[in-house]
This record gives C-alpha cells, sequence and structure tokens, in this order.
C-alpha cells in the first residue's frame, strides 16, 4: 500500500514539475515590419553609396528566410500605396499584390493611403488579403481598429493609429466626411479593453517617432511601438518606460526585425535591429519578383498613353531664361488645383519642350522629371517681390532658379551680373502691397530652400500650411489638367518682362 502510494505522489510530482516548468518556459517570437514605402517596389540608388539598395523582390526573400528562424508576425505601419510610378499608376494595387504574397499580418493606414481617394482607398482594402486598422479613423467601412493574433502560446493584440494630421496632408476631397479622432485618447480606450484579454499590445502606428514617444510616456500598458510618418531609421529600439519603440527608415531599404522573449505573458528580453535589403541573387522571393516586373511591363504601356493634345509647341528649353508657355501652363495647373492667388516655381523643374500634337504620359514625365509636390502658404507681398528678384538675378549657365508665374506679372532688370532689379509686381491689374498677404503656391523644393530660395524658409514653421499635398507629384498634377482640357493652347502673354 506505502508503495502504492509513493508511486502516486510521485506521478503527482512529475505532473506538477512538468507543468510548473511549462508555464516558466520562455517563449520566442519575432516581430518583422516596415513603413513609408511609397511604393519603392524597384530597387533603387542609394543617395549616400552610389549602388543599389531596396527591392521587394529582396525583402520578400529575407521575410522568407527571417520566419524559418522563429514564429513571427510580418506588420507594415503605414504610406505603403502611393509614391513611385511603379505604385501610383495602379492607385497602389501593385503594391497589394506583393504585400498579399508576402504573408503582410496587418497594416496601419497612412496619410498617403487616402491620395488616390476614398473609392480607390476602399478597392485596395478589398484586395488586400490582410486588415487594414485605424482606430480613430471614423467613417470609412472595412477599416478595424485592431485585430489579435496568436504565435505558440502567446495572443497578441494590435492596434492601429493613423495621423489626426490625415486632412491637411492629403487633398481635401480625399478626406471629406471622415473624422480622425484623438490618437492618444482612442489609444487609451482600446488599451483598456484589451490589457486583460492578451498578453501583449503592439501599437501599429503612423504618427512619427515624436508622437510615438509622448504616446509611450502618457499611456501605460504598450509593450510594443512599430512606428512609421516620421521616416527614422532606428538602428536600436527607443525603450521609453516599459514601452519598445521601433521603426525602420524609408522606401524598403531596410527591414525591421524585433526579437521578443516572453516568459509568462511578459516580455523578459528582446534585441532589435535593422537588416539593410541590397539586390542578392541569394535573397530572392520569385514570385515577388514577377509581380515586379509585370508591372514594370504595364508602365512602359501607359507611358505611350496619349492623355490629350497641344496646338502649338510646349517650349520648355527656354524655361530657365525667360517666360514660356510651358511654364504658364504648368504654373496654371498648380493654381487650378491649389486654388492660390499666385504660384511660383522655378524654370529648372522643367526639362524638355513637347512638340506640337498628340501628348503622352511619357512626354509629360520626361518633361517633369522631379519628385516635386506642391506647398501652398500665406506669404507677404515684400517677400514675393524678393523670391522674384533672387529667381531673375542671374542667367548663369541658364540657372533653374528663373521663376514661372501663374497670378501675376511683374518686370525686372539686371543693373549688374548676377543682380536683378524688380520693377514692378501686379495682382489683379494693381500693384503688390508690401505687407499684405497673399495665398501662394510654390514646390516642397522652394520651400526647403532649393535653387537658392530662402526666402520661402522663413514660412515653413511660422505660418499656416494652406496646401500641402506630398502624395501628388507636380506632373501628374498636369497630366490631369491636360486631360480634363483634351485640347491645350498655351501663349507667353507677358507675365514676365525683362526692361534693357
Amino acid at each position: 500500500m506505502k508503495k502504492r502510494i509513493l508511486i502516486f505522489l510521485s506521478i503527482i510530482f512529475i505532473i506538477f514539475f512538468v507543468s510548473f516548468n511549462a508555464l516558466c518556459e520562455d517563449i520566442d517570437i519575432r516581430v518583422l515590419y516596415v513603413n513609408d514605402f511609397h511604393g519603392f517596389a524597384e530597387e533603387q540608388k542609394s543617395d549616400f553609396t552610389g549602388g543599389m539598395v531596396g527591392g521587394a523582390t529582396y525583402i520578400g526573400g529575407m521575410v522568407d528566410r527571417l520566419r524559418q528562424e522563429r514564429p513571427s508576425l510580418l506588420l507594415s505601419a503605414g504610406d505603403m500605396i502611393q509614391g513611385s510610378n511603379w505604385a501610383n499608376l495602379f492607385y497602389g494595387k501593385s503594391v497589394i499584390e506583393i504585400m498579399n504574397i508576402m504573408g503582410f499580418d496587418a497594416m496601419t493606414i497612412g496619410n498617403h493611403e487616402f491620395d488616390f481617394g476614398i473609392d480607390a482607398l476602399k478597392e485596395r482594402m478589398k484586395d488586400a488579403r490582410f486588415p487594414f486598422l485605424g482606430a480613430n479613423i471614423i467613417g470609412i467601412e472595412g477599416i478595424q481598429p485592431f485585430i489579435v493574433r496568436q504565435l505558440k502560446d502567446i495572443k497578441i493584440a494590435i492596434i492601429g493609429l493613423a495621423t489626426e494630421e490625415t486632412p491637411i496632408y492629403t487633398h481635401p476631397d480625399n478626406v471629406r466626411g471622415l473624422v480622425f479622432q484623438s490618437a492618444f485618447d482612442t489609444a487609451e480606450i482600446f488599451i483598456k479593453e484589451l490589457r486583460d484579454k492578451v498578453d501583449m499590445i503592439i501599437i501599429l502606428s503612423h504618427l512619427g517617432l515624436h508622437n510615438d514617444m509622448v504616446l509611450a510616456q502618457k499611456i501605460g500598458g504598450i509593450d510594443v511601438i512599430v512606428g512609421g510618418h516620421s521616416h527614422t531609421k532606428i538602428e536600436k529600439p527607443v525603450l521609453i518606460g516599459k514601452t519598445i519603440i521601433v521603426q525602420a527608415w524609408e522606401h524598403g531599404k531596410v527591414l525591421g526585425v524585433l526579437d521578443l522573449t516572453l516568459r509568462d505573458g511578459e516580455i523578459k528580453d528582446y534585441k532589435g535591429y535593422l537588416i539593410d535589403i541590397k539586390p542578392s541573387a541569394r535573397i530572392k522571393n520569385k514570385e515577388v519578383e514577377e509581380v515586379v516586373k509585370k508591372y514594370q511591363r504595364k508602365i512602359r504601356g501607359i507611358v505611350k498613353q496619349k492623355i490629350g493634345e497641344t496646338e502649338v509647341d510646349l517650349d520648355g528649353v527656354n524655361s530657365v531664361r525667360r517666360e514660356t508657355n510651358f511654364g504658364n501652363l504648368v504654373s496654371d495647373a498648380i493654381k487650378q488645383r491649389t486654388q492660390s492667388d499666385i504660384v511660383i516655381i522655378n524654370g529648372g523643374s522643367i526639362k524638355m519642350g513637347i512638340g506640337r500634337g498628340p501628348i503622352t504620359m511619357g512626354q509629360i514625365y520626361n518633361a517633369l522629371p522631379f519628385n516635386n509636390y506642391i506647398v501652398a502658404i500665406k506669404m507677404k507681398g515684400k517677400d514675393i517681390i524678393e523670391a522674384l528678384r533672387h529667381g531673375t538675378s542671374t542667367r548663369e549657365n541658364n540657372s533653374g532658379r528663373f521663376p514661372q508665374v501663374s497670378g501675376i506679372r511683374f518686370s525686372f532688370s539686371r543693373d549688374r551680373p548676377g543682380e536683378s532689379t524688380i520693377r514692378e509686381v501686379a495682382f489683379r491689374g494693381e500693384p503688390i502691397e508690401l505687407e499684405k498677404e497673399y495665398n501662394v503656391a510654390t514646390t516642397d523644393f522652394l520651400m526647403a530652400g532649393g535653387d537658392g530660395y530662402r526666402v520661402f524658409g522663413g514660412y515653413i514653421n511660422s505660418h499656416i500650411i494652406l496646401h500641402k499635398e506630398p502624395g501628388k507629384w507636380v506632373r501628374d498634377l498636369v497630366v490631369e489638367y491636360i486631360k480634363t482640357r483634351k485640347k491645350v493652347n498655351p501663349v507667353v502673354e507677358g507675365r514676365i518682362t525683362e526692361i534693357k
């Protein structure tokens, strides 16, 4: 009898010991992440090394390799479907196709996801085999506030947050009828709801690093924030309290990796790093590669499409030295889009002309090759004059700073080499007033001081941005402008006069 009791107690002890050890067992999981991809599925030339970097083919291959090592999530912190021609010409459909192949678990909605309009976004959501998250976005069906995924025995809630500034980062028409609630308040509500139901909470954020850090400081219960929007290259995770913050730069140049070790449902250890993505035959996802090539072939067909017709030769060559009809056309297209009083762009942004006859998409893309977008601000008359003075102050090497304008007429003279005097500036037939503010549209390039236009720089932080549309390149505005008119016939009409 005693022997049976001893055997029974031994069995109970073994069961207890095994169960206790099972409860204390470390569980290793991995979070893979990207953000601010902007449709850069093709390899790019590095601004730093001159070599080739990025490429969805190789991101896919690296994801495949890393998933074999431990249970993994693959997440996107937004701004995926807009930015490059490879994405824009298909309204982001091409990007969703490769994300489906890679097996993304979730994506939060970035501000640029709205750049093609709500209807296009809804189509992309239908195409996706993964959820779009945006807990603080009200008014669009299909967006989920959060999802719960399980890796091994770990339940993980993933909450999506979008920037509240989305309405100023895209065209207002693209978000009409939507409400972007406080990201902080929304996060707090859902964390309270989920904290006791899951082992781990991830915020998938398109708020920018600064806001992610404030979020971690103000709201407890967040284990990990996978961020985007600020294009920050966080090589090692930022730790705020108990919250781990990561972000993976931009354009698919790197893949973010966060390795977590959990015990009893709590993070006991972590290691985060970025993997450089470079073209390599050893790391490829061939299925992704085929999709990339498929859309590359389609692009070649699209650029041959006729978008309209010009009844005159469009002079792009002389835009760096005098008023041209092409400069007027581009400036007028910007003025219409922004509803601004005045437009000032640099003539050097127009690289070539287009002969009379049919106009193709490819011709516009070749003539306007730069990825510039429009910014509109309130600007004093005296600073408008200074911008025009700077733009006309030299012809050396056909300087790209020479202005092309809409909404004003002005005259200038060159009294000495490299200097210019503005003689007269007229707005709606009346002299411009020095202290009065006018709505002025220009490009992000000039706002940043490009071509030496420092006068715009003082307006970046101190004035209200009236219009900012990073998801729409100038060339795309011009394409739409021509398409709506079908035929164009711009003329040189005396907007700019040099007095000799």
